[in-house]
This record gives structure tokens, sequence and C-alpha cells, in this order.
């Protein structure tokens, strides 16, 4: 499950939207960090017990929210898009926070038994600081990898058109890099988010997106159920009044640290409720940090079941935290999200199709229509084709990367599709599924830099 996290992030967003991501996401972060670790500490727990638990505790669900706020259509609102920027920073964040729990380590603490595989292990007998050195080296040379070596084996994959083998060498990485992880005693699960980010950066991740789609909700499935066989009741009975300080403890102070973030970057109080309340819960890496910190005798596994109780909880209260903010906050504050529409039915055919119709694809359109040559506009801006329409020029609104709206559209009659998109990531998904459909359409597609332009001419264009 954390594998279809990892391959739906974007990473190149850091760099797009990085004042966004990194202002809000380190803001949250640093924190709730800082927080939740000043009341362990207070609480008697040893500081470097109550910054691994202020750290476990700073993070969202990933895979909950953005299911919730697709589900809700509340993905594509100001809030929603905020939620997504600071859960892709948080995602990334756990890399160099298992890379400090080594450092963390209480000598006053048990070590963990490994048993026998503990000698299989490259970090036995490393200290602290040589352990999170590795790790960090490890984790950079993957991604390096990933980056620079790996797209060009799958480029030769997908030449030989076997599907399954193309799939079969996801994955090959995807295991391989989840036991490299175990070698340098991280989690499995961890790896295979990595490799999930990795694969995110390839130009044919749009395909194996596909291919895994199907069992998409099958592993969704299965992640909740496991989320659920986690949760201690014995403790839960034991523990009621700790359990439920803790999670309403944990709930209530990332609402508040959410709010006066949104409130920081000037979010609409609408939105600014809306991320605030999607974010309010634990996440799923508190699984991965907190067994490695018990693993690094960072913290004992007492306090680790706590922990994790708390967490599968506040998970479990998202839905109720959503009902709340829809059936009593939003009513009365009244949330500005953009409304889905339906694509508008096309009623002509054209040899040539443009996708986007700004500066650039206007010129385009222009030039063509001067020279007598027939166009079939596309466009994803609804405010936009509203705009255009006004000014009488005949637009269509729809997500050029659907197979019927292209077919509607006349892609298997028209001879040229033109992408003059804004978006380098929307341009690769549709080059995919005209690739795949309509192969015989000779594509020209617009560059924003010369590496898209390089992953534009691997991509067939």
């Amino acid at each position: 499950m954390l594998f279809l996290v990892g391959i739906e992030l974007e990473p190149t967003l850091l760099w797009r939207l990085r004042s966004p991501i990194l202002g809000m996401g380190g803001i949250q972060v640093f924190a709730t960090t800082a927080i939740i670790s000043l009341i362990a500490y207070a609480f008697g727990l040893p500081f470097n017990t109550a910054l691994a638990i202020g750290m476990i505790l700073s993070l969202s669900s990933t895979a909950i929210v953005i299911q919730t706020l697709n589900e809700k259509r509340l993905i594509k609102t100001d809030g929603g898009q905020r939620s997504f920027s600071v859960l892709l920073f948080q995602d990334l964040a756990v890399i160099p926070m298992l890379s400090l729990m080594p450092l963390l380590a209480l000598n006053t603490l048990p070590a963990v038994s490994q048993g026998d595989a503990k000698s299989a292990l490259w970090v036995e007998g490393l200290p602290g600081w040589l352990h999170a050195l590795l790790v960090l080296v490890v984790i950079t040379t993957i991604v390096i990898v990933g980056r620079f070596i790996a797209r060009h084996i799958f480029r030769a994959i997908a030449k030989t058109q076997l599907r399954e083998i193309f799939t079969a060498a996801a994955l090959l990485l995807v295991i391989g890099i989840a036991i490299l992880m175990s070698k340098i005693e991280l989690s499995p699960a961890l790896g295979t988010f990595i490799a999930g980010v990795v694969l995110a950066n390839c130009e044919y991740r749009h395909e194996l997106v596909s291919d895994i789609e199907p069992f998409k909700g099958l592993l969704l499935g299965l992640f909740f159920i496991s989320i659920g066989a986690s949760i201690d009741f014995n403790l839960i009975t034991s523990s009621p009044y700790i359990i439920a300080a803790m999670v309403f403890g944990l709930i209530l102070i990332k609402l508040f640290i959410l709010f006066g973030v949104g409130r920081v970057f000037k979010m609409g109080f609408d939105q600014n409720m809306l991320f605030a309340f999607a974010l309010a819960q634990g996440g799923e890496f508190a699984f991965v940090l907190s067994s490695y910190a018990v693993k690094n005798s960072v913290m004992t596994a007492d306090i680790a079941n706590f922990l994790i109780a708390s967490v599968v909880l506040s998970m479990a209260l998202t839905p109720l935290l959503m009902v709340i903010y829809e059936k009593i906050i939003s009513p009365k504050i009244g949330t500005k999200e953009r409304e889905a529409r339906e694509a508008d039915a096309i009623d002509e055919r054209n040899p040539v199709i443009i996708v986007g119709f700004g500066s650039f694809g206007s010129i385009i359109g222009r030039l063509l229509r001067a020279n007598g040559v027939g166009i079939t506009v596309l466009e994803t801006d609804s405010d936009k084709v509203e705009l255009l329409r006004k000014l009488g020029l005949k637009v269509f609104y729809g997500d050029a990367s659907r197979y019927d709206l292209l077919h509607a559209a006349g892609a298997d009659e028209a001879k040229i599709l033109i992408l003059a998109l804004n978006d380098d990531e929307k341009s690769l998904e549709i080059i995919n599924t005209v690739k795949r459909r309509f192969p015989h359409l000779k594509i020209f597609a617009r560059a924003s830099d010369r590496t898209q332009a390089y992953e534009l001419l691997g991509a067939g264009v």
C-alpha cells in the first residue's frame, strides 16, 4: 500500500511549489514535534524518547486523507491542495526522521534482540552516528540511481512491447529496495514507499499506475484491515483514560497547529478549517517509526504500544472529523470548492486537436485557422472556457487524458494532436493515453525546459 502512496506522489512538485510545501509542511512538522515533545518531556520521559514521540505524532495519514478528499470531491479545493502539499512533505520527512533514530538511542534501555537474523545486517556493531550515515548514503544512492538510471532501464524494457515484463521489472525494483532496507535495519514498508517515489519520477509512471489500478481497492482494503488488526484492545480496556487523553490531545493539538499554519499562509477561513480537520490524525508511518525506535532502544515497547493505539484510533476518527466539518462547520461558513463539471459534448471532427488554449495554444490555433485547417480545442480550465466562449471562440471543456473524451473529440479520425499545456505531468499523462489508444496520431507537445523536452522525446513525441 505504501508503494501506491509513493508512486502517486509527485516529487517534482517540491520544486514547482517549493514555497508552500516547504513552508507549510516544515512549520507544521516542526511545531507539532516541538509541542508534543515538550509535553512528553514534562510527563517525565527522557528527552530523546520525547523527541521521537514528537516526530512520530507529527505525521498524518496520506492514504486516509487523500482517499477521503477524493471521495468527497474536495481535493481540488485550496484546502485539499494544501493538505496534499503538507502530506507530501511529511512523507519525505520520514527519511531524515529514520536517520535520526540511531542518534537518539538511549543506552539505559535494553537492546531489542533480533535473533540470528541480526548477523545478516550491514549495521551490526556500528555506532549510532555511523548507522545514521549509512542509512542516508543508501537512501540517497537509491534516489540517484532511480532518477538517472532506472528510467533508461524501463525505456529499454518498454521497447519490447511486453507489458508483463514491464510490470515484473517494477515489482523486482520494489522487492529489491525493500530487501535493501531490511539490510540496514529499516522497515521494508519504507522501502516500498521509496520505490514508489523513485518510480513516480519515471516517465512510465502512468503506465505503472494503470497496471496496478485493478489491485488498488484490494490493497487499500488490506491496509485498513492491517491497521484495525494492530489495535491492542487489552491495552485500551486496561488504560482507557490514558488512551482517550492521548487520542483527543493529539487531535486537538494538531487542529490548533494546523489552523495556525493556515492563518500564517493566509488561507481563507473555510479552507483553513478543511485543512485542519483533514490532517488532525496520526499517520501510517507511525508504525514504521515506532518499530524502528524500539529496535534502536529509543523507547520501550510499552510506550510504542500506547503510541500505536492512539494513532490508530485517531485515524479511525478521521471520518467523524470530516462529518463534523461537513455537517456542522461547512454549512455555517460555506466551503468554496471547485465543483466538478461534466465534460462538454463534442459535435465536430477536425484533423487537428489542440489541448490547452492559453497564450501558446491560441497562437497555434489562430495560425491553423488562418490557413484553413480545422481544429478542435480542449481546455481543462472551466473559467477559461467560459471566457473564450464569450470572445466568440469554440472551445470544449474536458480532461484530455480520458480516453472517452479523446474519442468524442475525434481522435480516431484526427491526424495531429498538439499539447499546449503548462502542466508537464498532465502532458505526459495524455501522451501515455494517446500512445496506447490512438497510436496513429502524430503528437506535438510544448516543453517547459530542456529536461521536459528530453522526457517528451523519450515518450515518443
